[in-house]
């Protein structure tokens, strides 16, 4: 498995942070509540990512080695004023900016603190890189406008969230869902129906005695779950439901409604 270019994250951030901004300027109630953040508004959803945002950017500036408390984070929950679309796209603009800056200069092998083993500012690119991804289609979802991904980071993305996943396992192999997930036998099968060959958009997930594997690859599998990149790529983060018409679950249904109850980040 290979990463994207440090170069390509820190596009991609640009170009989410800019869709994220489109939504909360496009007329959108911002106290709406998001579907698949049920305990977030539109506007905390946005506060949230931005907050997210910023305090990376601070890490990755400072060269932290170690967690970053939020107090010291300058305006991590966003801007005073509630309700302001203005004053939400202008903070996330700002945002944008500072993260993608600090990462660019940082390049990708700057050592900093993160959380998942790899402590590196690379790490964050990718890391905040899929944040955006997601919860802009949370935003997008709320605001019911369409979504859309490139291929290559939408690919990217599952990448990651099931290293995460693996991760967990590893570090925190007796946590509740973690163990759950562990069994002989059984796997699961991502099949993406409308990219390139090249892009080898397709996933085989183990789940074994001794925790969850995963590799790029075509093969028979306890369940299968198929459909446009996207739509699998929200589904397997479970924000698009698997009785949606874009998608097709073939095998054991009951395993993959079991992988995605305790897939977290723990």
């Amino acid at each position: 498995m290979t990463v994207l270019a440090h170069d390509r994250y820190c596009d991609a951030i640009e170009l989410e942070v800019r869709r994220l901004r489109d939504v909360v300027t496009s007329g959108a109630d911002l106290s709406v509540t998001v579907p698949t953040c049920p305990d977030w508004s539109l506007e905390r959803l946005v506060r949230h990512t931005g907050g997210a945002l910023r305090w990376v950017e601070l890490i990755v500036r400072t060269k932290a080695q170690e967690n970053v408390e939020d107090e010291r984070v300058p305006l991590l929950d966003g801007p005073a004023a509630e309700g302001d679309p203005a004053a939400l796209d202008a903070w996330l603009a700002e945002t944008g900016e500072m993260l993608v800056a600090a990462l660019r200069e940082a390049g990708p092998d700057t050592k900093v603190w993160a959380w998942a083993g790899d402590l590196s500012s690379g790490f964050w690119a990718r890391r905040m890189t899929h944040e955006l991804v997601i919860h802009r289609a949370d935003a997008t979802l709320a605001a019911g406008l369409p979504y859309e991904v490139a291929p290559d980071v939408a690919a990217d993305a599952i990448d990651e969230w099931l290293g995460i996943i693996e991760f967990v396992q590893r570090t925190r192999p007796h946590d509740g869902a973690a163990a759950e997930l562990r069994g002989m036998g059984r796997s699961i099968h991502l099949h993406a129906t409308d990219t390139p060959p090249e892009l080898n958009a397709e996933w085989v997930v183990e789940l074994t005695e001794e925790g969850v594997s995963w590799r790029r690859d075509h093969e028979k599998a306890t369940v299968a779950l198929r459909g446009p990149l996207t739509d699998v790529l929200l589904a397997f983060y479970s924000r698009l439901p698997l009785d949606d018409g874009r998608l097709e679950v073939l095998g054991e249904r009951e395993l993959l409604e079991f992988w995605l109850e305790r897939a977290t980040f723990g």
